[in-house]
């Protein structure tokens, strides 16, 4: 007779082979340290490596890189215990162990000196130590800080390092390599526990799940604790994130205040922003490990937030690759807004939020970068380049015309010229800018409702027939040129 504990290893051999027999969908996972899911992409897409976690289906024909090895270094336990009658609290452990390597490509910008290797066996250019030459229009996000051309969409993966090392360095601050991660879910609660260092905290997240679909549900992360200020359609569960408790932001005396500064020190260089994705990764990480007991597909899922937490969407989006679907609201300056732009503007009669103003007004950025709001044109990049650490993953991103703190101006040439990016991807379908006036900050006109459930329709529900995801949209008279700001060629990247 079969032991239990060989029953359980049976279990687990032939669940890994099943999974591995299996096909990941388009912009889904198929790889990276601690995957046990499909590593074989659906027809038309291939494996590429994002990172040493994250390998990613993208559409097309490239390389597929090889998946023998990527579940050798982690280890996972779940245990189930009765708390009170009629509750079941389910835990989950993740513990990841990784060997240095000369080629990592860590998001640490400790590495930021160092080569790295992108798919497809890509060597990766050394990331630069100085900020080259100033430039007073976006910089080009298809030349590498060093002055080669990008020309391949593996050299594109080389230069997105790059763009996420140079963001960390100068704007954002450091994003932390991946903890230990612990997790539970109870009621309608998921609790993430992340350990490092002898510290842990403890982060809480609510799951309401639709009243219509088929589990396990697809999911979109709302930053604040009261829920989505989209409108998010049946079939999707929502995850309601107290991005705060991660990372105060009452004002400038919240630096270094909440439960990320608890776990890495008070000093550290992360700007809430980038605190906030820390914990969105925080809770992909837990999804992941109870995919069974929650229901909800980590595979589908999407990001957003209004204003403030606008910024902190994009930025979740741009340095978490497991988002599937990125949707920041009325973020302005900060979000999808670029610095160049905003100062033009107010040396041109406008009032909006531009660099100068926003690291007096908050805590968003790191502390790093105070000694460049003055000189913004220094910058090795801009925030048309946020939107190049989200590509070729879905962008819909909401504007209003009518609040002009925004940026209207910004936010439109800074996004027609993200919007480059992608058409050099060949992904110009998983790319929206939607602009449009006549109602409050943070109202959904429903003038936006057919393209938001195109994409949420497309992405997250699997619909392909949901709608046009190709939307470059403002009701602003006249409509900026984009090409002042945005000169340089867009290559066909293969």
């Amino acid at each position: 007779m079969r032991s239990s504990a060989a029953s359980s290893s049976l279990v687990v051999v032939l669940s890994a082979a099943s999974a591995r027999a299996a096909t990941q969908s388009l912009w889904g996972q198929c790889g990276g340290i601690g995957w046990t899911g499909a590593t074989e992409c659906v027809s038309g897409a291939y494996c590429f490596q994002q990172n040493n976690w994250y390998y990613q289906c993208l559409p097309g024909t490239g390389t597929t890189t090889s998946t023998t090895a990527k579940a050798t270094t982690s280890s996972s336990s779940s245990t189930a215990a009765a708390t009170q009658p009629g509750t079941t609290l389910v835990t989950s452990v993740l513990t990841t162990t990784t060997k240095a390597a000369s080629t990592s490509t860590s998001t640490s910008a400790a590495a930021a000196t160092t080569s790295a290797s992108a798919g497809g066996g890509e060597t990766c250019p050394t990331i630069p130590t100085s900020l080259g030459a100033a430039v007073s229009t976006l910089p080009d996000p298809f030349t590498f800080a060093g002055g080669t051309k990008v020309t391949t969409k593996a050299q594109w993966a080389c230069r997105q390092q790059e763009i996420s090392q140079l963001f960390q360095k100068y704007e954002l601050g450091t994003l932390p390599p991946k903890p230990t991660v612990s997790a539970s879910y109870s009621g309608t609660t998921l609790t993430i526990t992340a350990s490092t260092g002898g510290k842990s905290v403890s982060l809480s997240v609510t799951i309401n799940k639709p009243s219509s679909g088929t589990a396990p549900y697809p999911a979109i992360i709302a930053y604040g604790s009261y829920g989505a200020s989209i409108p998010v359609p049946a079939g999707v569960a929502t995850i309601l994130f107290n991005n705060d408790d991660v990372a105060a932001q009452t004002d400038g005396t919240s630096r270094g205040k909440g439960k990320f500064y608890d776990l890495y020190g008070s000093g550290h260089s992360a700007g809430a922003l980038t605190a906030w994705a820390w914990g969105v990764s925080r809770i992909m990480d837990g999804l992941e490990l109870l995919k069974a007991q929650t229901n909800i597909d980590p595979a589908r899922i999407g990001v957003t937030g209004c204003s403030r937490n606008g910024k902190g969407a994009f930025v979740a989006g741009a340095l978490e690759p497991r988002i599937a679907l990125t949707i920041p609201q009325e973020g302005g300056a900060g979000g999808s807004g670029c610095w160049r732009v905003e100062t033009w503007q107010n040396a041109n009669g406008y009032s909006v939020q531009d660099a100068k103003e926003i690291v007096g007004e908050n805590v968003w950025f790191s502390t790093n970068f105070n000694a460049y709001v003055n000189s913004i044109n220094t910058l090795p990049f801009d925030h048309h380049m946020l939107a190049a650490l989200v590509s070729p993953r879905p962008l819909y991103v909401i504007e209003n015309t009518s609040m002009e703190w925004l940026g209207k101006v910004s936010t439109y040439t800074c996004m027609a010229a993200a919007r480059k990016q992608y058409q050099a991807l060949g992904a110009l379908d998983s790319f929206g800018y939607s602009q449009v006036g006549g109602h409050d900050h943070c109202s959904f006109p429903s003038s936006q409702s057919t393209e938001l459930n195109a994409f949420i329709g497309k992405y997250l529900l699997g619909n392909a027939n949901a709608g046009s995801t190709n939307v470059l949209r403002t009701d602003q008279s006249p409509v900026p040129s984009v090409d002042t700001w945005a000169p340089w060629a867009v290559p066909n990247l293969v």
